[in-house]
C-alpha cells in the first residue's frame, strides 16, 4: 500500500488558500499541547510519588526502622523528573525550529496574498483600459463620415491615447502576473520542504512521546517488581514463624517462678496454750545458730499453723 505523505495531501485549488497549511500547523499544535500534558503529568506524579516515599519513610522509622521501600519511591521520583526534563528539552528544541519555517511560511503567504491583490487590480484596469479603447475605435468610426476633418483628428487622437493606455495597462498586468507566477512556484517549493519538515518533525514527537510513556510504565512496572521483593522478604520472615517457639522465648526471657501462692485457712482465735507452743519453739529455735532466718519464720508459721488445725 503506497504511503501517504503532507507533500502530497494539503493542497487547495485557489492560489491564495492556506488552508492546507493551516491544518498542518493546526495538528502539530495540538501535538505540542499533547507533550506539554504528558510533561506536567509526569511532573505531578514525580511530586506525589516524592510525598508518598517521604510520609512512608517517617511511618517505617515509626514502625521498624527500614526505608528500603520509601528509597525506592525517591528514586522512581527522580526518574520521573529527568523523564519530563527530556521531554520538555524535545518540546522546545521542536519549537524553535519550528518557528523559522513558520515565519518564512508566514511572510511568503504574505507576499503572495498581496501580489495577488496587486495582479487582481491590475487585470480590472487593464479591461477597464480594453473597453475605453473599444469605446474611442467605435466612437470613431461612427463618425468617420459624419464629423468633420478637425473631430476626426480629435476622435483619431482619443482613440490612440485610449489604445497607448490601454497597452500599458496590459503590460502592467502581464507584468504582475509574470511576478504572482513567480511567486507561486516559490511558494509550490516552500510549501513542499515545510510538509516534509513538518511531517519529520511529527514522527519526531510521536516516536518521542512513544519512548516518553514506554519507559515511564517501564518504571512503574520495575517498582512493583521491588515492592514485590521486599513483600517477598516479609513473606519469607513469616514462613520462619514459630508460634509455639515465640511464646517460650517470651517465657524463658521474662519467667517470674512456676509456684503460685500457697491455699489460705480460716484461723482459731490464740490460746495461752498456743503461746505456750510458741515460746517453746522460739526457746529451741535459739539452739539453731546456724539455721538461716527466713527458714526459721517459715518453720514456726508452719508449726502455729499445725497447732491452731489441731484446737
Amino acid at each position: 500500500m503506497r504511503e501517504l505523505h503532507f507533500k502530497d495531501n494539503f493542497w487547495n485549488t485557489e492560489i491564495i488558500s492556506t488552508v492546507g497549511y493551516d491544518s498542518i500547523i493546526q495538528h502539530l499544535n495540538d501535538g505540542k499541547r499533547t507533550c506539554k500534558e504528558i510533561e506536567d503529568f509526569m511532573k505531578a506524579r514525580a511530586a506525589i510519588e516524592e510525598k508518598y516515599a517521604k510520609e512512608l519513610l517517617g511511618l517505617s522509622k515509626k514502625v521498624c526502622g527500614h526505608s528500603e521501600m520509601n528509597l525506592s519511591h525517591l528514586h522512581l521520583a527522580q526518574t520521573m523528573r529527568e523523564e519530563a526534563k527530556k521531554l520538555e528539552d524535545f518540546r522546545e528544541k521542536q519549537k524553535e525550529t519550528r518557528k523559522k519555517v513558520e515565519q518564512h511560511m508566514d511572510a511568503l503567504h504574505k507576499q503572495k496574498a498581496a501580489q495577488y491583490k496587486k495582479t487582481a487590480d491590475a487585470k480590472k484596469t487593464y479591461e477597464q483600459k480594453c473597453r475605453d479603447k473599444e469605446e474611442a475605435e467605435q466612437n470613431m468610426n461612427r463618425n468617420a463620415t459624419t464629423s468633420s476633418s478637425k473631430q476626426q483628428e480629435k476622435l483619431y487622437a482619443k482613440t490612440q491615447q485610449a489604445k497607448q493606455t490601454a497597452e500599458e495597462a496590459d503590460r502592467i498586468y502581464s507584468h504582475n502576473v509574470s511576478l504572482l507566477g513567480k511567486l507561486r512556484e516559490e511558494w509550490l517549493n516552500e510549501h513542499v520542504k515545510a510538509c516534509e519538515f513538518f511531517e519529520k518533525q511529527e514522527v519526531e514527537r510521536i516516536s518521542t512521546l512513544r519512548n516518553v510513556v514506554w519507559t515511564h510504565l517501564n518504571h512503574l512496572s520495575q517498582q512493583c517488581v521491588t515492592s514485590d521483593e521486599l513483600y517477598e522478604e516479609v513473606r519469607k520472615s513469616l514462613e520462619q514463624c514459630n508460634i509455639q517457639e515465640d511464646i517460650e522465648h517470651f517465657i524463658n526471657l521474662r519467667r517470674t517462678g512456676d509456684k503460685p501462692p500457697g491455699t489460705l485457712t480460716t484461723r482459731s482465735p490464740a490460746t495461752s496454750s498456743h503461746f505456750k507452743s510458741m515460746q517453746l519453739i522460739l526457746y529451741e529455735g535459739e539452739r539453731f545458730t546456724n539455721v538461716n532466718t527466713h527458714l526459721l519464720c517459715i518453720l514456726l508459721c508452719e508449726l502455729f499453723s499445725s497447732n491452731l488445725n489441731r484446737n
